[in-house]
């Protein structure tokens, strides 16, 4: 069927429409919102609700110190959320309705590195750009992506502090066994680890996987038990680690150090662990140990300084989760005055090339859009307390090595 000249004009203005990006380059109501689909229900709510906690601290700010000023005119920022359930298909649903439907002006990314996978694929067809601080597997950013950035350190480094504190010790641990959840993040720490571990000497004595939301790892527990290790590693989330701690316990798996790429540092490993969780490690992106001093002016200065005022908001002391999604905000915030611009390209250009120091450590991105030039520091649980303990230039306590028997912690 032929199509009238008006009908073929139409169509091809409909096509247009469906292919050009959906975010106005102007702020409504002078207000630059940003959305995000967290993680406020399912398996990863009590990481999703942490990311929420640092963005909605960085808004407050802002909003209480003037706005920010973009090109000369100040706005106030505003943070639309929907709940992902945890679910990697929903959230990028879900950042699809805030682009096309709520008109959002960028996107901050959700928790998870399968759920930020997801939405970056969304984000980059919509040419809107996404930092995130809470999704760092590498997989990420192997695509070829040119919207989404990212704060914080790459998987494969979340655990090599830990294994650097064993090989440290006299006498220095020789094996290690490590467990990981099988998703994209968790198989890149626990790669990473077992990297680390074989170029300096160490033993991989067992190295395996277990479903992501896995109930049950008695038999991952019961390999690792008979590997013998000097240091057992988890790579996963902070569910994984209370059921591997847990089931260690159980089935009285001793080790000289265990550490998790993510727990420890989470109100709730302590608080349903006990004096189990005392000398567990956990690798980190931040701690308020770190002794970063912003560059530029229009937020706290130091790690000091902003867990201080984190905590009389939020009454718990920031952990790196907190802090890492505040930075993803600030990343936006220098990008945009930099543009002097809302238009999203020129804030993704703005993004590509940031270099900035701030409480939370260096921003600044390598061409894929990772931040490869911030280190991470390693903690450990001590009578109850989370304490930086390497490297050691920024210990606040001695490291506990090593673990004595359970009961006895």
């Amino acid at each position: 069927m032929k199509l009238r000249p008006m009908a073929a004009l139409g169509l091809v203005a409909l096509c247009a429409a469906l292919t050009a990006p959906s975010v106005p380059v102007a702020a409504a109501g002078d207000t630059i919102v940003f959305g995000s689909a967290v993680s406020l229900t399912g398996s990863l709510t009590k990481e999703g609700h942490l990311t929420q906690e640092g963005y909605d601290f960085w808004k407050s700010y802002v909003n209480a110190h003037g706005g920010l000023k973009v090109g000369g005119k100040s706005y106030k920022v505003d943070i639309k959320y929907y709940d992902d359930e945890s679910k990697a298909a929903t959230a990028a649903s879900l950042a699809e309705r805030l682009i096309d439907q709520d008109h959002v002006n960028f996107i901050l990314g959700p928790y998870g590195s399968g759920t930020a996978f997801t939405v970056a694929q969304m984000v980059e067809r919509k040419k809107i750009p996404m930092v995130e601080g809470n999704g760092a597997a590498e997989k990420i950013f192997s695509q070829g992506f040119k919207y989404t950035f990212a704060v914080l350190s790459p998987a494969p480094r979340y655990l090599e502090g830990i294994l650097d504190v064993a090989h440290s010790q006299k006498p220095a641990a020789q094996s290690v066994a490590i467990t990981a959840a099988s998703d994209p993040f968790s198989q890149e720490v626990a790669a990473g680890a077992a990297a680390w571990a074989t170029a300096h000497g160490m033993k991989v004595v067992y190295n395996n996987k277990y479903p992501e939301n896995a109930t049950d790892v008695s038999s991952i527990v019961s390999a690792v038990k008979a590997a013998n290790p000097d240091v057992i590693l988890n790579a996963g989330h902070l569910q994984d680690a209370l059921l591997v701690h847990k089931g260690l316990k159980e089935q009285n798996v001793q080790a000289r150090a265990y550490g998790y790429s993510v727990g420890p540092d989470t109100p709730d490993f302590t608080g349903s662990l006990g004096k189990d969780a005392n000398f567990v490690f956990g690798g980190a992106q931040w701690s308020d140990a770190v002794k970063y001093r912003a560059d530029r002016p229009g937020f706290y200065a130091t790690a000091k300084e902003y867990a201080k005022a984190f905590d009389a908001v939020y009454h718990h002391r920031p952990d790196y989760h907190d802090a890492e999604s505040t930075a993803t905000c600030l990343a936006f915030q220098y990008a945009l005055q930099d543009a002097g611009s809302l238009d999203p390209d020129k804030v993704r250009d703005a993004l590509a090339k940031l270099d900035v120091t701030t409480f939370y450590g260096i921003l600044k991105f390598d061409s894929r859009g990772m931040n490869v030039y911030k280190p991470m520091v390693t903690n450990q649980i001590q009578n109850g307390k989370l304490v930086t303990v390497w490297p050691r230039g920024l210990a606040e306590a001695k490291v506990e090595y090593p673990t004595p028997p359970w009961g006895q912690r």
